[in-house]
C-alpha cells in the first residue's frame, strides 16, 4: 500500500509540468489507502495489485494504473457533496475510490458480468453510496442528472454530448480522447453561464469506449 501511495507521488512530480497537478488531493491518497485494492482484481493478480500499473480484469478490460486513478480522481474536483457519475464500472475499483470522497456515485457498464461482479463486491464491502448500472455510458443516465462530475475511464473519439448535457453548470468532466494510436486525458469545463471549455492534461492508454453509438 505505502508502495503505490509514494509510486503516485513519485509520478505526479515527474507529470507536473504536463498535467498542472503538483500535489494529490489528500482525500484522494487517503480514500486510495483505505479501499482494498486487491478485492478488485482477480485472484492470480493479488500479489501486485498496490503495484502501480494496469492490470487485465477479464473480458478485454483492465482496472487503470493507481496514478491515473489518483489523478483523474483529483481532477474531478470532488467534494464530500458531489455526485458523480461513472462511465466504465470494470472492476468496481474507481467507484469505491470516488464512494469514499464524494456523496454518491452512479456507475454505468456495459459488460452485464462485470456490472454483475462489480455490484456484489461493493455491497460485500460496504459501498452503499454506489448505483451500478447495466448499459451504453456514452448515453449518460439522464433519470439521475445533473451530475456535479463525471469521470469516462474507457477513450473515445469525441466527447460524448449527453454527458455534456448532463453536466451541471460549474461541474467537470475528465475523460480520454483519441483512438488507437494517440490517447490524451481531457477535462471539460461547464462554465455557470454553459461555456464548455477542455484542455488536454497528459497522454494516456485506455480500452476503447464500447457501445453502438
Amino acid at each position: 500500500m505505502q508502495q503505490m501511495l509514494e509510486a503516485i507521488r513519485d509520478d505526479t512530480r515527474r507529470t507536473a509540468g504536463y498535467t498542472r497537478v503538483s500535489h494529490i488531493n489528500p482525500a484522494v491518497l487517503k480514500a486510495m489507502a483505505t479501499v482494498p485494492r486487491e478485492e478488485f482484481v482477480p485472484d492470480g493478480a493479488r500479489a501486485v495489485a498496490y503495484v502501480n500499473r494496469p492490470l487485465p480484469i477479464g473480458h478485454g478490460q483492465t482496472i487503470s494504473q493507481p496514478f491515473i486513478v489518483a489523478l483523474m480522481t483529483h481532477l474531478l474536483e470532488p467534494t464530500a457533496e458531489s455526485r458523480v457519475l461513472e462511465i466504465g464500472t470494470g472492476s468496481g475499483y474507481q467507484a469505491a475510490v470516488l464512494a469514499r470522497v464524494v456523496d454518491t456515485v452512479h456507475t454505468i457498464e456495459i459488460i452485464p458480468e462485470l456490472a454483475e461482479d462489480a455490484t456484489t463486491r461493493l455491497e460485500r464491502l460496504g459501498y452503499d453510496n454506489v448505483e451500478v448500472k447495466v448499459g451504453d455510458g456514452w448515453y449518460g443516465w439522464p433519470e439521475a442528472a445533473p451530475f456535479d462530475a463525471i469521470m469516462v475511464t474507457a477513450v473515445g473519439e469525441d466527447v460524448p454530448e449527453k454527458l455534456v448535457q448532463q453536466l451541471r453548470a460549474g461541474g467537470r468532466l475528465v475523460l480520454p480522447i483519441g483512438n488507437d494510436f494517440d490517447q490524451n486525458l481531457a477535462v471539460v469545463e461547464k462554465a455557470e453561464d454553459g461555456e464548455i471549455t477542455m484542455r488536454h492534461v497528459l497522454p494516456v492508454r485506455f480500452v476503447p469506449l464500447t457501445g453502438d453509438h
